[in-house]
């Protein structure tokens, strides 16, 4: 009977001291209980003799790797992990009987495992697979070949539909169908019990309700106007605007500190009417914008002037008309003085204005106590020529309200020709602190310091400047005042037409 074995190839594990061997069976001796292998490896490791005889007290485990008894002379097979069969342990493979050698037990009982699995295979090979049988069964043997251990087959089972639909809670489920069904009065009620959760930039403290019209003057103008937020802000007529406008000065803040913010507010829109970051860009410098300001004798027309250098620091092409440049008011020549330094160009003549449309024009012609005149709508344009200024025969001077504002330089005879310009060159127009009326040149975007007063549409889009005025300014008219700007120095303003 041990004859049978010679030729198999074998792995054998002797513990830890001697290690494992590879090899070839040529001897079995049932006497003696020893193996005979050829062909030897042992660890993995060509053997220095040509044959090892190992007894069956240091052999701890046997495998057959392959059942072929012609033995190669060339080559050794080197034993690979085999499966491990669930329920099967290293002690029922070597477990001996009275009629037989362990030796002869070990090697029996592997080598009809082994013939059992095949049998087994073979007898489930009598169908013919169906396609989710071979895929399973390429990834099994995949599985098995890299991890050598066996892995249970779950898939085969049916899945029990009544047993996990009995682990569904249905009840909570329609509870919660039931409760999104309520009506809107029971729902609110049940969403008011519950706990209100915030965000970390939520307000969780209580606040009064918004009151809309923080501002209240004593005597309103027709119109009224909003702000972005809601609030409503009226307009005020020229008297008390005049007046508020003295208190303001009384009280400390000159007409140069207003100059000055009506100038950066004004700035801060042409800014934007030019394009802001995408024009004024080192990268787009053959786009360079150009503003012409035009400006007269009396605070707007200082803050044209104040307007235009501000831009020139920006690096805009700036040019400002003045009718007479020698017969200015002190404050409109201190600011066309400083303008000068900027090295942009002052014109006093309209033929010396640019013949080319420019980007902005910043039209600060008129005070509020000299009119402008309106177009005559039966005076048409004359190629190359500017349109003609209708005087109406009942109009008359209104004198100035300060002896150092000359009333020749404020006269719609010498502002209707550069007015006549502005609206012949087509460009965008932003009009400082303009009258109620209008300007008789079409505007996109006018001004207003402090209070707007009642404008018509030909003034374009409103919008609001905060030239910083102390509440006892305000107290000093009557003026019943909140700031409506929030954090913004310049604020648009829509009509309130509701």
């Amino acid at each position: 009977m041990s004859e049978a074995w010679v030729g198999y190839a074998v792995s054998l594990d002797c513990g830890d001291t001697l290690g494992s061997y590879q090899g070839h069976i040529s001897a079995v001796d049932e006497k003696e209980q020893t193996i005979t292998l050829v062909k030897v490896f042992q660890n993995g490791t060509p053997h220095s003799s040509s044959s090892v005889t190992l007894s069956a007290r240091d052999i701890k485990d046997l495998k057959i790797i392959d059942t072929s008894t012609e033995v190669s002379s060339n080559s050794v097979s080197i034993a690979k992990p085999s499966v491990k069969r669930t329920g099967r342990s290293i002690s029922e493979s070597i477990a001996t009987t009275k009629n037989s050698s362990p030796m002869v037990d070990v090697v029996r009982k592997q080598v009809v495992e082994e013939t059992g699995a095949r049998n087994h295979s073979v007898s489930e090979g009598n169908r013919t697979p169906s396609k989710k049988d071979r895929f399973r069964n390429r990834w099994t043997d995949k599985n098995e070949a890299c991890f050598g251990n066996h892995i249970d087959n779950t898939m085969d089972q049916d899945f029990d539909f009544e047993k996990n639909l009995a682990l569904f809670n249905k009840q909570a489920v329609f509870d919660e169908i039931n409760a999104s069904q309520k009506p809107d009065i029971v729902r609110q009620a049940d969403s008011n019990r519950q706990p209100l959760l915030f965000r970390h930039d939520e307000n969780i403290i209580g606040s009064t309700p918004i009151i809309y019209k923080q501002l209240i003057v004593p005597a309103p103008d027709s119109k009224e106007y909003v702000t972005d937020t809601g609030l409503v802000v009226p307009s005020i007529t020229p008297e008390l605007r005049n007046r508020l406008f003295s208190a303001a000065e009384r009280l400390g803040l000159s007409v140069e500190r207003q100059t000055e913010l009506i100038g950066r507010a004004a700035a801060e829109i042409a800014l934007q009417l030019l394009g802001g970051s995408h024009r004024l860009n080192p990268h787009n410098a053959h786009q360079w914008p150009s503003v012409v300001a035009l400006c007269g004798a009396h605070r707007q027309g200082a803050a044209g002037i104040n307007c235009a250098r501000q831009l020139a620091s920006h690096g805009v092409r700036t040019l400002v008309y003045v009718s007479d440049p020698q017969r200015l008011p002190p404050l409109v020549s201190a600011e066309l003085a400083l303008y000068r330094v900027t090295g942009n160009g002052v014109v006093s003549n309209v033929k010396d204005l640019p013949s080319v449309a420019v980007d902005l024009i910043i039209l600060a012609l008129e005070g509020h106590n000299t009119p402008f005149t309106t177009l005559s709508n039966n005076s048409g344009p004359n190629p190359g020529s500017h349109r003609a200024f209708a005087l109406p025969a009942s109009w008359k001077q209104s004198p100035s309200s300060s002896s150092s504002f000359p009333s020749s330089l404020g006269s719609s005879a010498s502002i209707a020709p550069v007015a006549g310009w502005a609206h012949e060159n087509r460009a965008t127009v932003l009009a400082l602190d303009p009258p109620a009326s209008g300007t008789g040149v079409g505007t996109k975007v006018s001004l207003a310091p402090v209070l707007p007063l009642s404008h018509s549409a030909e003034n374009g889009k409103i919008y609001l400047c905060n030239l910083g005025y102390p509440l006892g300014a305000f107290q000093d008219v009557g003026i019943k005042y909140r700031s409506p700007f929030g954090p913004k120095f310049v604020i648009p303003l829509y009509p309130n037409d509701i």
